[in-house]
């Protein structure tokens, strides 16, 4: 397996075995032709966004009209930075470990002195450099076009990047770990669509359950008492929350409100940014372990 560029010795260091398996993931995913589609339409996007204004009929002037045309560049901008974004990370996160299934590249792989850890932190490792330097690009060009727009350095907009970055790690993760016991890039594409959708929608779920009345099992006495109360409405309310105490909430990495209507060198007004930190990585660790532990048992 020339391509992959490894060796039995070289396998045999904890890190190096899965940093060369990372940037062969790099390599091969980066080439692929519905990444590279994705992320030059969504250049175009973000690029094309700054002549948006001279399409539409002025109905204001002076500063006023400047900041209409500027609210509708970042609004489209981030819009575009966030669904091709996640469909970067989804698309490659789900097709890692089942495209070198398809290939047969993995038996090579594991028949060098590397374990199936190692292997899969590896493959992970690879997705979320293609991530970052996906997200890196369309977040440059954001960063440019609002710099010679507004002449201010535009900090929040940095920001919004790097908790962008961790509402892609949480779907990445769990994306990842479905993937890991599929044999198609297609049940881990829908899964990691699924995280992602309920996951920005989470706040809703929690208004269901609240609407519906349901108080938890713990308002239970017994069999009886649940037939008795039970209802479909009940049903579906208890459904919303429990995915909601499930699901990550990632509507807290979302600054886009912020970006549209505060200065662009302010600071996100976000409490215990650390505590937001940590939270991505228990969740990004816990798809990880997941992916192992499904992995693990696989037969290959």
């Amino acid at each position: 397996m020339s391509s992959v560029a490894v060796s039995a010795g070289g396998l045999l260091t904890p890190l190096r075995g899965p940093w060369t398996i990372a940037w062969y993931t790099y390599r091969e995913g980066i080439r692929k032709k519905t990444l590279v589609g994705f992320l030059i339409l969504s250049l175009l996007v973000i690029f094309g966004s700054s002549f948006m204004g001279a399409f539409l009929n002025p109905t204001t002037v002076g500063d006023v009209e400047k900041d209409i045309d500027l609210k509708l560049i970042k609004d489209i901008c981030v819009t575009s930075i966030s669904i091709f974004g996640i469909l970067i990370t989804i698309f490659v996160s789900a097709s890692a470990v089942p495209t070198e299934l398809e290939n047969r590249v993995v038996y090579t792989i594991l028949s060098k002195p590397v374990r199936r850890f190692q292997y899969l932190l590896g493959k992970f490792a690879g997705v979320q450099l293609i991530v970052l330097v996906n997200l890196g690009l369309m977040g440059a060009l954001f960063f440019l076009l609002l710099y010679f727009r507004q002449g201010v350095m535009p900090t929040l907009l940095l920001w919004s990047i790097f908790f962008t970055y961790f509402e892609f790690l949480i779907v990445s993760a769990f994306t990842f770990a479905i993937s890991c016991t599929a044999t198609s890039a297609v049940l881990p594409t829908i899964g990691g669509l699924f995280v992602w959708i309920t996951g920005s929608l989470t706040e809703y779920l929690k208004d269901v359950g609240v609407r519906s009345g349901w108080k938890g099992w713990a308002g239970f006495e017994g069999p009886s008492d649940l037939m008795e109360h039970f209802s479909v409405e009940k049903l579906v309310g208890g459904l919303a929350e429990s995915l909601f105490r499930v699901l990550p909430n990632l509507q807290e990495y979302n600054l886009k409100m912020q970006i549209l209507d505060k200065p662009p060198n302010d600071p996100p007004t976000i409490d215990l940014i650390p505590q937001l930190i940590i939270y991505g990585l228990v969740y990004a660790a816990s798809g990880f372990i997941l992916a192992y532990l499904f992995y693990r048992r696989k037969e290959i």
